[in-house]
């Protein structure tokens, strides 16, 4: 079955997604007399005030915390990129506890996207406002663009995770802020997995981490999807598993004319450092592999 970038996947709910999110926002600022006992660097957690589709998919991990007294503790800075920074939050209830990941998408003053033309050909607008704020790149342009990233993460992490592909569950979103899975280091507890760059696996493990990646690429692919961005930057080695992350820039192979050059790219990109590690892999065999399960 293939998928489409287009509206139908977050287009049609981002307008009232971002509505409900304003409103659980303006709902969990509301001042009372238990907001005396946070401190700067907490929260309530906004959960409460969220509708369905602003959660993740069920059912829900057991490991997730639901309850309205839970409270978010923001204990540090994970990744700074150009269009969004990533948080460890803490939140937590009674004698529980849980790591979350939160991806916040930059104000318009702060965010710089470059990138974006190529990632979304292929992709519509719905409101006429919109697409010609787009098109200036006036502030509330700029606004309506980190609303589109967000809504394009959100549902393609969703999407990823219904469909078995290793990406972190993706917990809520509120706004421009993503809180998803914290993808832990499990042989350091509590620090997070290294990127793939960054490691240097035996042979074993190594063959195991190619075997995971195209089992990764060869789903997105049969959905109609290319990561677009796909490098050993976006990939976190979590012990002898591989996870996939930051989905924002999924390109529809079907709709976007560049859809099978960038493709071609994440091809490049991966093969190239598995062979640097020790592992011969050729490129083009992969690429052809994934366009024949796209088609």
């Amino acid at each position: 079955m293939k998928y489409s970038a287009d509206q139908q996947h977050f287009e049609k709910t981002s307008n009232t997604t971002r509505r409900r999110s304003r409103e659980a926002m303006l709902r969990a600022s509301n001042w009372n007399v238990l907001d005396d006992s946070l401190a700067d660097n907490q929260r309530w957690s906004t959960w409460p005030g969220l509708e369905k589709l602003m959660r993740g998919p069920q059912p829900y991990p057991d490991w997730l915390i639901e309850d309205a007294a839970a409270v978010d503790t923001e204990l540090g800075v994970l990744k700074t990129g150009k269009e969004a920074d990533v948080f460890l939050v803490e939140r937590a209830a009674d004698s529980r506890g849980v790591l979350l990941a939160a991806k916040r998408y930059r104000s318009a003053e702060q965010r710089l996207f470059r990138r974006a033309d190529a990632y979304t050909e292929g992709r519509s607008v719905r409101r006429s406002r919109d697409a010609r704020a787009l098109k200036t790149g006036s502030s509330y342009g700029r606004e309506v663009e980190a609303g589109r990233w967000a809504d394009a993460e959100w549902s393609y992490l969703r999407m990823a995770f219904e469909a078995g592909i290793a990406v972190p569950y993706p917990v809520q979103i509120c706004g421009t802020e993503i809180m998803m899975e914290f993808i832990e280091d499990p042989e350091n507890p509590v620090v997070g997995a290294p990127r793939l760059q960054s490691v240097n696996p035996g042979p074993e493990r190594l063959q195991s981490y190619w075997e995971q990646l195209v089992v990764a690429m060869t789903a997105f692919a049969r959905m109609g999807f290319a990561h677009g961005d796909l490098s050993p930057y976006n990939l976190l080695a979590a012990g002898d598993r591989l996870v996939v992350i930051d989905l924002p820039q999924l390109v529809d192979l079907a709709g976007n004319l560049q859809g099978a050059e960038l493709l071609a790219r994440d091809c490049r990109n991966m093969c190239a450092w598995f062979t640097s590690r020790g592992l011969e892999v050729d490129d083009g065999e992969l690429l052809g592999g994934l366009l024949a399960s796209a088609w």
